[in-house]
């Protein structure tokens, strides 16, 4: 079967990788352009270029879809299937109608919850036990196509946003060559979504990260795991920002005179006051401009004054 992949970041990867190794004929990779990453902005490329250039593939960067360049370019491509794994642009119609088989993304949810553009990061958010790959036709819409696989996978308690893409994007690359084989044999009926249980994952800003102590625990400490490592959970501690690497939410306590965002040291341990008389414990923070440490080794290095609070 003749491809074109395309995909940008790591998540991708697997399924590139996979695609390869199962003999899939991968014609030409179209990754966005390379740019400036790290403290020094080096301009470096994605990862999934990486990977096409070492296996000797076409790489094609264009700034725009939209650009009839891309159009002029892309048109004499004749791929049985287009694979497109979080490529991070819209796919335009004239390129879903250029393969055979359609275009066919994997997306990281079981649509149709969490349509958009971090639907791992937003189940963790919300707080969900289960999450899974989903293998759709693209159309026009914000990942509203017709189904073709789906398959689910159990949330740990201890899962980030950073540990459940890296099993999900593995998880979705057997999913991709298994829906890609089915296809072709005529075994895979795509079949509508619901539309009406659809729930929504925009991109995440960077204001998603700051922390709302008015709130309950619970909540805030799925945010800590969803958010890492970008935007990640931040706070303000004497002036300075404060980054909530991880957090545990503790059991509700009675009503607390203490305001929201206080800050209460007990036995070594770290506690903020929360909404609805919860109690977040800080296990790992960083303060600006120093470096990641446990929240007793925090402890060891400051006293905290009665009744300080994190903006």
């Amino acid at each position: 079967m003749r491809l074109i992949f395309c995909g940008t970041p790591h998540f991708a990867v697997p399924t590139l990788q996979k695609l390869l190794a199962e003999g899939f004929r991968i014609e030409l990779v179209v990754t966005q352009p390379d740019e400036p990453a790290g403290r020094g902005y080096e301009v470096k490329p994605p990862p999934v270029k990486q990977v096409a250039e070492k296996a000797g593939i076409r790489v094609f960067q264009p700034a725009k879809l939209k650009d009839p360049a891309t159009q002029e370019f892309l048109s004499p491509y004749r791929p049985d299937a287009m694979v497109v794994v979080a490529y991070g642009r819209i796919i335009p119609p004239w390129m879903i109608d250029l393969p055979r088989l359609g275009c066919i993304n994997l997306h990281a949810s079981l649509l149709p919850k969490y349509r958009g553009g971090a639907p791992i990061q937003w189940a963790l958010m919300r707080g969900e036990r289960v999450t899974g790959v989903t293998t759709m036709m693209i159309d026009p819409g914000m990942d509203t196509g017709d189904i073709l696989l789906q398959r689910e996978v159990e949330i740990h308690e201890e899962d980030t946003a950073e540990t459940l893409a890296e099993r999900l994007s593995v998880l979705g690359a057997d999913l991709m060559v298994e829906t890609l084989r089915g296809l072709a044999r005529g075994e895979i009926t795509p079949h509508p979504q619901e539309h009406s249980q659809a729930t929504l994952a925009p991109m995440l800003k960077k204001e998603h990260g700051r922390m709302d102590w008015s709130l309950p625990a619970q909540e805030l400490a799925w945010r800590v795991r969803g958010l890492r490592p970008w935007p990640g959970a931040y706070t303000t501690f004497r002036g300075k920002n404060l980054h909530v690497w991880a957090a545990v939410a503790l059991p509700a306590e009675a009503a607390s005179p203490l305001e929201p965002g206080t800050l209460v040291a007990e036995r070594g341990k770290l506690h903020v006051v929360c909404g609805q008389g919860t109690r977040l414990e800080i296990k790992e923070l960083q303060v600006e401009g120093r470096k990641r440490l446990s929240a007793h080794e925090f402890l060891n290095g400051v006293h905290l004054k009665p009744g300080e609070r994190l903006g």
